[in-house]
């Protein structure tokens, strides 16, 4: 671990914050949590404004988000259907 703290005295407050926000995104985006990681990537822009990753990442994380919505929507009537069968059968 000291050599990675060593590695970062050399970084500006802005760069450290910058690394802090898009490291934070690129966690979530692994748990997906991509409403979370698209907040991140959009902190991080307050620090490096117009950084052309964390506007693709944006994009993708907004992609991504649009997706899951289109499946619960799909879904979450199927099952509200299927619960309305088993309760007329009971």
């Amino acid at each position: 671990m000291a050599h990675h703290s060593e590695h970062n005295e050399h970084l500006t407050h802005e760069e450290l914050k910058f690394r802090e926000h898009t490291e934070r995104a690129a966690n979530f985006t692994k748990i997906d949590l991509f409403r979370s990681a698209r907040e991140e990537y959009k902190a991080a822009l307050q620090y490096k404004p117009g950084d052309s990753a964390c506007l693709s990442q944006i994009e993708v994380m907004n992609s991504h988000i649009a997706r899951d919505r289109k499946t619960v929507l799909v879904v979450a009537p199927l099952v509200i259907i299927l619960i309305v069968a088993i309760a007329l059968l009971v």
